[in-house]
């Protein structure tokens, strides 16, 4: 209770203060602007938000390839695309989450959206993170980077971009890998595993304790052509090669991970009356991730006992909006959304475990959506009001050689979000919105490698019931957005550790909490940034047969905090610093454990030696802390001893170099 009545101190306290500046974040987003020149410490998007937005936590799960919990739900309860297209991983055990499949330094900006207020995209319960790539520049140029870091990270990326005002096109290559990284003790993946005391058979083989944690390759095109003057084509394409990608706190280890993402968009502007704009895209993407225990001692010599499990999955989407002004106050979007994802997935065993070969784990599955969604914006003097409706109908269709039965599912999501700027310096807003999302093939079909039975194919669908309450206030030197909600879940998809199958169930929960965030300018060359967030989750009533009735993977009070010194010619050092408490609240039941809280300081200096020539230095982790962000919720298969599930530890002092050419 202390620490929800601080936080509601601060959310009144931001009524205070004088003067008038412009806001750079929308009351219903946040947006990072620059990410491929601001994030290049690594290529990790998971990383870069979980540093940037205090409501984003980080669930590390190796080196590269992280997912993210956004107020605290993850998974598919978070809408993630990449230029407006939809990807999902393969992976059961998320070890390829969409944020993996798009790197960095081809990323022009992220939006995130925190609620459901979202009805262009299917299923945006917690919110919706939209990524936007680098576009075509109609001049030619281009840039080259090089990075270094501790344990002999290495990363090369070239882009090139130019033409005219009629056609234009950008190319971006990218390769980075890197050895284990080392906790704050020392330890490296090897170490960590060995330190738990887990079972022989699933650490490292002598012959791998120091093999490279991955490695990765990119390639992005895109060529955007002005067919007339208000017909606009763009086409894109993005492929991802990740090989050797080591997982600790797992059983098994991706062999590799390649994806494809193909884009194709057509815009139509001034057809008339009723469309200023008409937007056609198609997009398809495919993700291929064989896990094995190749590199684990279970897999005996010469791996003769190695277990593969291999899985693919394919995403297609179709949509169609159209944009029209009813009056010069309002605006109007209407569109069909229709998607089709594949999920397939087998074992494939050898010498002992060749038993297993043949058996399905993810039978063929597709997901069919059609939707209509409506949108109106509307300026009243100094009220602004957005509402949005969306239909869906929903297919859900195993093969059938596992006798699983098929699942319909159909909804109404709306929602509305009201502003009012009450004088130059403070806007109020709120939100009503209600989403949903179907389950996903695992949470229905999944059979485990000795068939048992994981998914629960009776799952309802999830609705989110939730209200935002907050202000933003603008003042010269100071600046500050402060937000409430609190979340209403209807059968809420949740593991039973308990069960012997069918682990999936539907429950009812609340998720409540509030962020904090802001800048302080001294004067133009030094200002801060900070953001505070917290969240509380709690189940309606405990699982069967359990007791506890914490929900899993809400993360403690957490604190971003950085001070920024601007001089010379776009020169910049920053300091900053990421504290999060205790996690005292969490679901012992079902595999959570208590992580103290940490305090993590990074530095970072951004230098140009010359118009052309930028240089990078940092230093993430400076007091070397040994400490975790992830819990071990048992929705994810985790290693443990005698009970004692293993947490991955972070980075320890990391140091890192970036030199970056353009031209």
């Amino acid at each position: 209770m202390k620490k929800i009545a601080l936080l509601f101190i601060c959310f009144v306290s931001a009524s205070y203060a004088a003067d008038d500046q412009e806001l750079v974040i929308t009351v219903e987003s946040t947006k990072i602007s620059d990410v491929s020149g601001e994030e290049v410490k690594s290529a990790d998007v998971a990383e870069a938000l979980a540093k940037q937005v205090p409501s984003i936590s980080l669930v590390r799960r190796s080196g590269i390839a992280n997912d993210i919990i956004l107020r605290g739900q993850k998974k598919d309860n978070i809408n993630i695309t990449i230029d407006n297209a939809k990807v999902y991983g393969a992976c059961p055990n998320r070890m390829d989450p969409p944020t993996s499949h798009v790197l960095a330094n081809n990323i022009a900006n992220i939006e995130i959206i925190e609620g459901p207020y979202d009805v262009e995209n299917f299923g945006t319960l917690s919110g919706a993170v939209k990524i936007t790539t680098v576009e075509p520049s109609n001049e030619f140029k281009g840039e080259a980077s090089l990075n270094f870091g501790s344990w002999d990270y290495r990363k090369a990326a070239a882009s090139i971009s130019g033409g005219n005002d009629t056609a234009r096109f950008l190319l971006s290559v990218s390769q980075e890998s890197s050895a284990q990284y080392e906790d704050g003790d020392g330890n490296d993946f090897y170490e960590q595993i060995e330190n738990l005391g887990a079972a022989a058979g699933v650490q490292y083989k002598d012959e791998y304790r120091d093999i490279d944690a991955y490695d990765k390759k990119t390639f992005m095109g895109k060529i955007y052509v002005d067919v007339t003057r208000d017909q606009q084509l763009k086409l894109s394409y993005t492929a991802n090669r990740s090989d050797d990608v080591l997982y600790p706190s797992s059983r098994m280890d991706a062999l590799y991970d390649d994806s494809n993402i193909f884009n194709l968009d057509y815009t139509l502007k001034n057809l008339g009356k009723y469309s200023k704009s008409l937007d056609i895209q198609y997009y398809l993407s495919d993700v291929e991730h064989p896990m094995s225990t190749f590199y684990r001692i279970s897999s005996g010599p010469d791996s003769v006992n190695e277990v593969i499990s291999a899985l693919t999955t394919e995403m297609q989407g179709l949509k169609i909006k159209d944009t029209f002004d009813l009056s010069k106050t309002a605006e109007v979007i209407i569109g069909l959304d229709s998607s089709n994802r594949n999920w397939d997935g087998s074992y494939e065993g050898k010498g002992s475990n060749a038993g297993i070969t043949g058996n399905k784990s993810i039978d063929d599955v597709d997901t069919e959506n059609l939707a209509l969604f409506a949108q109106l914006k509307k300026t009243y003097s100094s009220v602004e009001v957005k509402a949005g409706v969306r239909l869906d109908d929903t297919s859900i269709t195993p093969a059938g050689t596992l006798g699983q039965p098929d699942n319909e599912y159909s909804g109404v999501s709306a929602n509305v979000f009201s502003s009012y700027q009450s004088n130059s310096h403070t806007k109020y807003f709120a939100g009503l919105g209600k989403a949903m999302r179907v389950p996903d093939a695992r949470e229905l079909y999944f059979y485990s490698s000795n068939m048992t039975e994981v998914g629960t194919p009776t799952l309802e669908q999830t609705s989110n019931y939730e209200i935002d309450l907050g202000m933003e206030n603008r003042y010269e030197s100071f600046k500050i957005k402060s937000k409430l909600f609190h979340s209403w879940l209807q059968d809420y998809i949740y593991y039973n550790a308990d069960a012997a199958s069918n682990r999936f169930e539907n429950i009812d929960a609340t998720i409540y909490g509030l962020a904090v965030n802001g800048s302080y300018f001294t004067n133009d060359e030094l200002y801060m940034d900070f953001g505070i967030a917290y969240q509380r989750g709690e189940k309606d009533q405990a699982l069967a047969g359990q007791s506890d009735k914490d929900l899993a993977e809400i993360p403690p009070l957490k604190l971003n905090l950085a001070l920024n010194y601007d001089y010379g010619f776009k020169n910049t050092a920053r300091v900053e610093l990421i504290a999060a408490d205790d996690w005292t609240h969490y679901d012992a039941d079902n595999g959570e454990q208590k992580i103290d809280n940490y305090t993590v300081i990074n530095a970072r200096l951004k230098h140009n030696i010359s118009h052309d020539l930028e240089l990078t230095l940092g230093i993430d982790n400076i007091l070397d802390e040994t400490y975790a962000v992830t819990n071990t919720y048992q929705d994810l298969t985790l290693l443990d001893a005698g009970g004692n599930i293993m947490l991955l530890n972070e980075p320890g002092r990391y140091l890192y170099v970036n030199g970056t050419y353009k031209f």
